[in-house]
């Protein structure tokens, strides 16, 4: 027993130890040279489908193939002139592209997806390893936010952001920010999660996903980063850098973490997205630049086109247009606390009063659209007022078209934003703008010798051009038509009459009120509720309070035909105009067309000094026109 014992014991130590052995071997032995391959390919397989070595090949490729030299390559005749024609086009659109240029924008992608296509080795499984189509699981919000955009933009074109907004009721007021405690006009990572769940099946063609691709890595290389596809869409504008904390606070904010250990909520500024959406300012909380980096290379890049100059310390913000016609304004630190855009558009298509102002937004809107057109074949000075987003130059734009043809536009500028020529490319028409050496108030001086007869400024914005388009309206033009940020029509008064004494065109405060007043005769005001809408609140005729000598005869209302009725008006009239001189006022308002309740409904009547002054600059079937207007809105007060 003791010898069987001995035995079974050996045999159990030599199996252990053989156990032992073949698994320190199998453990420390070198991999097989068909591991090593495989565990190579993976390797390289991770490094080739990175994200950022893609990009760097089509940077490395387009620019090897734009500054290679031609003449050693020993082409033929036509193969060199094919070759710099397409090597010409491709500088064209690296150029272009980042102006707005929506034809060079997709020439670049074009051959972007070609190269990755064709010489990549991109097939319908591998490229999952760039963005997990087939994995959504693993798809960030901005992959679901990308893929979502694009079948949206090939179902609807440039409405496709719009139409997901609509479909969803994204743009409806939420209680996110701040513990849920104020409402805000915010689109959540959430939200785009349950949205992409509801329409992504999973079933993207090889093409499709290519294309999602090369839009990823053009708007890193020579697109607006995240929001490249945004700004084409057809939205009011979008913008970068305003909310979260600027760089320069993140030290503070850690700091105050360092001394109290609180824990205070992360958001950089360059998690900053916002579109302007039918008035309404929305952000993207789920979109974000990435780097401090990416937003300064998109600053610095959006407002190039045409050479506007370069954006430093030392000026600090650049105004400027796109190519497309939209308005951008960059800034910078120092002069702001972070690096910031906004891109403003306008929707030239459908720039129309009929749109404008919609039946459909308002009652009776058929009102103010026939006020405007008959204050512009009127020839009425008149101001567009409100505040920013509500709507004045769009409005601007539309009314221009009942302007006659046959007189001659002149425009002055910040920017060129108006387009006049793009919407009306048959007219007279020259636009100027104010540049580094050439001051608004001398481009207005130059107008005068430029045979314009109507002058429309875009905006009325410093005392110089304040005091200039007075003048004008009164000597220089037919009639001027003008932007302005004020609230009321007092303020409109006062904010001009003060441009005049601060310019010293005027000293005495009353005289230069009087001079405002018998050039300024309109104020259309609109206005812009929190919920994005936006209406005209009023059209206003400013009157001058003019001396009647008849009101202080005593023989006025002497005739047959006069009732106590008359009599009692021209006394109301009497004492009011006598209070109005008392108390130093040289002009009256009066809203002649009102918003109350969603309706637009007529008010005072037309004074008859305007309306004798717009029949005077009407064909004879605008006139009739006119007074079918007057009598069907205002019967006969205005007689």
């Amino acid at each position: 027993m003791g010898l069987a014992f001995t035995i079974n014991f050996v045999v159990i130590v030599l199996i252990l130890i053989l156990l032992i052995v073949f698994l320190w071997i199998k453990f420390n032995q070198k991999p097989s040279y068909t591991d090593q391959v495989q565990g190579k390919k993976q390797s390289y397989a991770q490094e080739h489908y990175k994200f950022e070595t893609i990009l760097n090949y089509v940077k490395r490729t387009i620019n090897e193939y734009v500054n290679s030299n031609l003449l050693d390559m020993g082409l033929s005749g036509e193969e060199y002139q094919r070759r710099q024609a397409i090597v010409s086009e491709l500088r064209s659109a690296m150029k272009n592209a980042t102006s707005g240029d929506i034809q060079e924008k997709i020439y670049l992608k074009q051959y972007i997806y070609d190269l990755l296509d064709r010489n990549y080795g991109f097939d319908g499984e591998n490229i999952n390893r760039v963005i997990p189509f087939d994995n959504p699981e693993r798809l960030s919000h901005q992959d679901k936010f990308d893929i979502m955009l694009y079948l949206y933009k090939q179902k609807y074109g440039f409405q496709g952001l719009a139409k997901w907004i609509d479909k969803y009721g994204l743009d409806t007021p939420k209680k996110v920010i701040e513990d849920g405690t104020v409402d805000s006009y915010i689109i959540t990572g959430e939200e785009i999660d349950r949205i992409f769940g509801k329409e992504y099946k999973a079933d993207l063609e090889y093409a499709d996903k290519l294309k999602i691709v090369t839009q990823r890595i053009y708007q890193h290389y020579k697109g607006f980063g995240v929001i490249d596809e945004i700004r084409d869409m057809s939205i009011d504008g979008v913008s970068g850098g305003v909310s979260g904390i600027p760089v320069s606070m993140q030290v503070i904010e850690d700091e105050m973490e360092l001394l109290h250990g609180m824990k205070h909520s992360k958001h950089p500024g360059y998690q900053s997205v916002w579109i302007f959406f039918r008035g309404k300012s929305i952000h993207l909380s789920f979109l974000t630049f990435g780097s401090e980096l990416e937003l300064k290379r998109v600053c610095q890049n959006i407002y190039k086109y045409d050479n506007p100059g370069q954006l430093t310390e030392t000026n600090g913000y650049k105004v400027n247009e796109m190519k497309d016609g939209s308005r951008v304004v960059v800034v910078r630190p120092p002069f702001a606390e972070s690096w910031a855009f906004f891109v403003r558009k306008f929707d030239l298509p459908n720039m129309n009063l009929e749109r404008l102002v919609s039946s459909e937004k308002a009652e009776n809107a058929d009102l103010p659209r026939e006020m405007i057109k008959h204050l512009m074949k009127g020839a009425q000075v008149t101001a567009f007022t409100g505040p920013q987003g509500s709507g004045k130059t769009s409005l601007v734009m539309a009314a221009v078209k009942y302007i006659y043809a046959t007189l001659t536009l002149r425009i002055q500028e910040m920017t060129f934003e108006l387009h006049l020529r793009r919407l009306y490319p048959e007219r007279n028409i020259l636009s100027f703008r104010e540049t580094d050496s050439i001051t608004g108030q001398a481009g207005l001086d130059l107008q005068k010798k430029t045979d314009g007869s109507v002058n429309i400024l875009g905006e009325v914005a410093t005392d110089p051009v304040a005091a200039w388009m007075i003048q004008m309206s009164q000597v220089a033009s037919l009639f001027t038509v003008f932007t302005h940020h004020a609230t009321t029509a007092r303020e409109l008064v006062w904010s001009l009459r003060n441009s005049l004494l601060k310019t010293g065109v005027f000293q005495n405060e009353r005289i230069a009120e009087e001079q405002v007043v018998n050039a300024v005769k309109w104020d259309i005001h609109l206005r812009k509720e929190n919920d994005g809408r936006r209406y005209i609140e009023r059209i206003t005729e400013i009157v001058p309070v003019t001396y009647d000598e008849d009101l202080f005869g005593t023989e006025k209302s002497s005739s047959i035909g006069d009732t106590m009725e008359s009599k009692m008006d021209a006394l109301l009239e009497l004492q009011k105009e006598v209070y109005m001189r008392s108390s130093g006022r040289v002009w009256n308002a009066r809203n002649i067309i009102e918003y109350r309740d969603g309706e637009y409904v007529a008010a005072a009547p037309i004074s008859s000094a305007k309306i004798e002054s717009m029949m005077f600059n009407m064909n004879a079937g605008d006139r009739e026109q006119f007074q079918q207007f007057l009598d069907r809105y205002w019967g006969e007060q205005h007689e």
